[in-house]
């Protein structure tokens, strides 16, 4: 049987684990447009390349989902918040156009200019 404080420290470790576990101290963050209309135009795709480099060691991310932008035109949509730098918005995302976010602005830094909007 554990004491009070034990429990408590063991309780608090917990935390710490699932807080780590899913990013949310990560200095980067991903967002992709999962509405209903960004879901038709293929934000699941783009969302589970994302889900795979994590998988597959990238580190240092928080990857969520986000609602509606209102640009249609321009779906899906992926953004890219990395502390101390302006956030940046990427359209048309496809699966192919992910994985090069991820090659070169995730892990290289460089803003693709031609795909922001």
């Amino acid at each position: 049987m554990l004491t009070p404080l034990q429990a408590i420290k063991k309780k608090r470790a917990e935390a710490v684990n699932r807080i780590v576990s899913k990013g949310y101290l990560s200095t980067k963050r991903v967002y992709v447009g999962m509405a209903t209309c960004e879901i038709a135009a293929g934000s699941k795709e783009v969302m589970e390349v994302f889900r795979q480099a994590i998988a597959k060691g990238l580190t240092d991310i928080y990857l969520s989902q986000k609602g509606c932008a209102g640009r249609c035109n321009l779906e899906p949509t992926v953004e890219v918040v990395e502390e101390g730098n302006i956030p940046v918005k990427y359209g048309r995302v496809t699966p192919q156009r992910a994985r090069e976010i991820v090659e070169r602005h995730l892990k290289k830094g460089e803003v693709i200019t031609e795909w922001v909007i």
